[in-house]
């Protein structure tokens, strides 16, 4: 007897909605962020599929927050929820508002598709409690979300340079906490030298998830009420930003000399930079040391690329509420957002997986190594 297919997104980090079925074709919706216009995360399971080729169109994604991430874009899937694969995916912006077409052939009776490779809260906190566990490392909460979670911060240094990573403040870029787990893991490794020197040279401060409440509800974007919190930097809030607030604050306590916030971006395939570009206060040296770890990060691995990326913006006109240019304005910090693709890597493409977590892990090798070398630059009182 013939099972009939089932659409299933009640877990973590879940968001769909099925709109209709017909036969093997089945049309489904994404739901917008709690409180918000942003959508376009999605992660469901489908089962009662084996040896069937089905049919997932997702709609009206003319609307979405990003429509320009669709063309070329393909889905990721996964019959193990370990090996995420890309699906055949095609899109149209004229049929039904926007359509994605996911076209799949199981072999398994089940299958769980996503926008990107999830990254679930209790890998989080496996992490966490990993890290936490590892010889110089310690754990702090810097606070709590809308909806109690800790802001979780691990700790680790003993060198006078002030350096904060974060991730992960849009919940739905789940590529950014992959590149966590990378650094992290370089960092915690004993045999690595770039380690040993950072641990020498800095004090780290590492926030893998920024915005916990958002990723377990399957949101793009926002918190629990819906804001985009790399927007909150400039005044943060405990009614509406409490995970920038507690972010905020530690940094004020501490200082910054560098800092990196991680994220996805949906339209341009290629990983990249973004500076603080047009701030008021430029200090002496601040753009060269930006301009020197580009340079090593793009000389260390060729997934980064300098050609692709966002506009520049004009002198004085620093757009403050997002966090690098509140940091590098607010402390005079070498700040960068780091962007990874949703879509292919266009200069490296990989048939099979796309842009993956595998590669965001690697990224975060790559970077802690090429901070090692910016460091190794810097006078050691500094």
């Amino acid at each position: 007897m013939t099972q009939p297919i089932a659409i299933d997104a009640h877990f973590d980090s879940g968001n769909i909605e099925l709109l209709r079925q017909s036969g093997d074709t089945l049309t489904l919706a994404i739901h917008q962020d709690q409180d918000s216009d942003f959508f376009q995360w999605f992660h469901f399971r489908a089962t009662g599929i084996a040896g069937r080729t089905i049919t997932l169109r997702i709609t009206n994604l003319e609307a979405s927050a990003y429509p320009g991430g669709w063309p070329h874009y393909r889905a990721c899937v996964s019959t193990d929820r370990r090996l995420w694969t890309r699906a055949d995916t095609t899109y149209s912006a004229a049929e039904d508002g926007g359509t994605l077409t996911i076209t799949y052939k199981a072999e398994s009776n089940i299958a769980w598709f996503a926008y990107f490779t999830p990254y679930s809260m209790e890998r989080h906190h496996d992490l966490i409690g990993e890290m936490a566990a590892q010889p110089g490392f310690a754990y702090r909460c810097l606070g709590h979300s809308l909806d109690g979670q800790s802001i979780d911060c691990l700790e680790v240094g003993e060198g006078p340079l002030e350096v904060w990573l974060y991730a992960r403040q849009h919940p739905g870029e789940s590529m950014a906490e992959w590149w966590m787990e990378g650094a992290l893991e370089a960092l915690a490794d004993p045999a690595n030298p770039h380690a040993r020197l950072l641990r020498q040279r800095c004090r780290f401060h590492i926030v893998p998830n920024a915005n916990p409440d958002g990723s377990v509800r399957g949101h793009l974007r926002t918190n629990a009420v819906g804001v985009n919190l790399n927007r909150e930097w400039h005044e943060p809030s405990p009614e509406r930003s409490p995970e920038v607030l507690a972010i905020r604050n530690a940094m004020d306590d501490t200082g910054v000399d560098f800092a990196m916030d991680v994220h996805g971006d949906e339209a341009i395939a290629a990983v990249f930079m973004a500076g603080f570009d047009g701030i008021p206060s430029l200090r002496p040296g601040q753009q060269a040391g930006y301009d020197r770890y580009i340079e090593l990060l793009d000389r260390r691995t060729p997934d980064f690329q300098t050609r692709l990326g966002y506009p520049k913006a004009p002198a004085g006109k620093a757009n403050l509420t997002m966090s690098t240019n509140q940091l590098a304005e607010r402390f005079g910090a070498v700040a960068m957002t780091l962007e990874m693709p949703f879509k292919e890597h266009d200069p490296l493409p990989d048939t099979l997986q796309g842009w993956s977590a595998e590669r965001s892990m690697r990224l975060g090798e790559d970077c802690i190594a090429a901070l090692a070398e910016w460091v190794h630059d810097v006078p050691a009182s500094a």
